[in-house]
């Protein structure tokens, strides 16, 4: 059984489950925090959560092979990992072994309600594209950073959102504004316009590719 909203936290530092636990609660999120892995597998027995933040190293055992589990009997739970800074090879295996996201310790709380809100309304279906803090919803056409909502008019969302759907790919001025204003021909000047007003207002993954046009790079 799935509870709404309710987030589990795997964490043996007593100060970092208190630190999330005060954050989350902020944003009317249930959380559930645990110690050690014995504590966290019986809980998940009894409740599945929408969400779970994940430590690595713990006295009885290792958040990645808790990730494993947890990603196998059930899917449809996301999952952050919560590390210290530099581990990358425990950050690519965690991710190889289907993490949602990984936050590197010290954090920022407004960066971790964030990111657990986009897994959150991912999990519920209410957005379809999220990457990080940033997440859209299509049926509703809004859009939120940091879980913040952004003042969007219809081609500044219909612009990010293919940007994200082509995320690593080199697009063209002309191709952007074809697909986005539907011009085959047209002024380009539009779609520079239109990614400007997009940073101004913090979305700072949409690179400048020289003499091409634009590409979206998510980064941590």
């Amino acid at each position: 059984m799935v509870l709404e909203k309710l987030v589990y936290v795997l964490e043996d530092d007593k100060s970092i489950r208190e630190l999330v636990t005060c954050a989350l609660e902020m944003s009317n999120i249930t959380v559930e925090c645990f110690g050690t892995v014995a504590e966290f597998d019986a809980a998940v027995e009894k409740h599945q959560p929408m969400v779970a933040l994940l430590d690595i190293m713990l006295p009885d055992g290792n958040g990645l092979d808790v990730l494993a589990r947890l990603k196998q009997k059930y899917p449809a739970v996301g999952v952050i990992i919560l590390s210290a800074l530099g581990q990358e090879t425990d950050k690519v295996r965690g991710l190889n072994l289907g993490a949602d996201d990984y936050i590197s310790k010290p954090f920022g709380v407004l960066e971790l309600t964030a990111r657990v809100n986009a897994l959150l309304r991912r999990a519920s279906g209410t957005a379809s594209l999220v990457r990080g803090d940033l997440a859209l919803d299509e049926e509703t056409m809004t859009a939120t950073l940091r879980g913040v909502k952004l003042e969007l008019n219809n081609k500044e969302f219909n612009l990010l959102k293919y940007l994200m759907q082509k995320e690593g790919k080199a697009l063209t001025r002309e191709n952007i504004l074809n697909v986005v204003w539907g011009y085959d021909e047209g002024e380009t000047r539009t779609v520079d316009n239109h990614v400007a007003r997009l940073r101004k207002l913090g979305i700072d993954y949409i690179e400048t590719v020289f003499g091409v046009g634009y590409k979206f790079v998510y980064r941590e």
